[in-house]
């Protein structure tokens, strides 16, 4: 799969781009269950909501799960990220959000390449994130908002914020949160986009873009895989202790397309 000249005009403008129905109704069960299956594997990479046992995230589940190995190596999502990047890519990051219905907690405001900056010593935001919902994503159960363009600007700020952080295994985006002044001063420049459509839609997004979601008020999930791929000449070279590999991938190899029909291939992998 190849983008249009379009399609990566609107990347590199809005600093987002979505893809309707990339995957279809059997492949998105078929991750559905296999991150059912994922969620209940004791670990530091399962994270928990603050108020009750509800699943909030889970981490490197492409490395337990076949259907998930195969998934990042598709090349529907493989051809894309290497025209974008325009080079080779691996992994440095691979996690799943859930909000539970009623219940799941939304995202403060950020910019992801802040935490891998300050985290991991990156030193470039030559990275994608490829996002898959596993549910019909709405107005309700708390889409991803994105302020479109906000990338051009670079990073609004860099370093923690003050306070305790917000999780012990990861850095969570309250940690690097923008204050309510500096949001209203990029809504004002270049507004609002929440980035909504049916399971098996694929949203392709820029490290520093800035973008947040609202808990979710709906009786049903919205489940968010978000596969981010970087440039295998842009490993971090973290100053002190590397984060855990569940956090942060140590296999920088290029990654091969499994140039298969995802279904089958995870026939032959199971």
């Amino acid at each position: 799969m190849q983008l249009s000249h379009e399609q990566i005009r609107t990347y590199r403008s809005q600093g987002f781009l979505i893809l309707d129905r990339l995957f279809g109704e059997e492949e998105v069960d078929a991750l559905r269950a296999a991150f059912v299956r994922d969620s209940a594997v004791p670990g530091d990479q399962r994270v928990v909501e603050r108020d009750s046992a509800e699943v909030r995230a889970v981490y490197a589940s492409h490395l337990r799960q076949p259907e998930f190995a195969g998934l990042v190596r598709s090349p529907r999502i493989l051809g894309p990220v290497r025209q974008l990047l325009d080079s080779e890519a691996y992994i440095y990051q691979f996690k799943i959000n859930a909000k539970a219905p009623f219940s799941g907690s939304g995202w403060s405001w950020h910019q992801d390449f802040a935490a891998w900056q300050m985290a991991d010593n990156l030193a470039e935001p030559r990275l994608v994130n490829v996002g898959v919902f596993f549910d019909d994503i709405d107005e309700f159960n708390g889409p991803v908002i994105f302020c479109p363009g906000s990338h051009r600007d670079g990073l609004v700020k860099k370093g923690r914020t003050e306070g305790d952080a917000a999780s012990e295994q990861h850095v969570d985006p309250e940690d690097i949160a923008l204050t309510p002044g500096e949001m209203t001063g990029l809504v004002d420049r270049h507004g609002l986009f929440s980035a909504k459509g049916a399971a098996g839609t694929v949203v392709l997004f820029d490290p520093e873009i800035v973008h947040g979601s609202a808990p979710n008020m709906a009786p049903f999930p919205r489940r968010l895989l978000i596969v981010t791929y970087n440039d295998v000449a842009n490993v971090p070279r973290p100053v002190g202790e590397p984060r855990p590999e569940y956090v942060v991938g140590r296999d920088t190899a290029p990654l091969e397309t499994v140039d298969h029909d995802l279904i089958a291939e995870l026939e032959v992998m199971v």
